[in-house]
């Protein structure tokens, strides 16, 4: 199981966009049309699938916010953030 990070730790590793909030990182994605965010929900689906690390994924109209943590480490580790950084290669 990974370390947790500290709040400096994830701040000075949180790729663009993204945001600390308590035990979390946060970015919304905003998209021109409903089914393009759909289909990148999909693609952060597939990605965390493949590593068994699910995030929170929340469609709404025009935007998807993706949410991770890890739960059994009891916060934000290495493995979030290294996630979070391909959730925006998807883009």
């Amino acid at each position: 199981m990974s370390d947790v990070l500290t709040a400096d730790e994830v701040e000075d590793r949180l790729p663009d966009g993204w945001r600390l909030s308590g035990d979390e990182i946060v970015r919304t994605y905003e998209f021109d049309e409903y089914l393009k965010g759909v289909a990148f929900a999909s693609e952060v689906g597939e990605l965390a699938d493949e590593e068994f690390h699910h995030p929170e994924i929340r469609i709404r109209y025009d935007e998807v916010e993706v949410r991770f943590t890890s739960h059994e480490a009891g916060g934000v580790t290495d493995r979030d953030v290294e996630l979070a950084d391909r959730c925006n290669g998807l883009r």
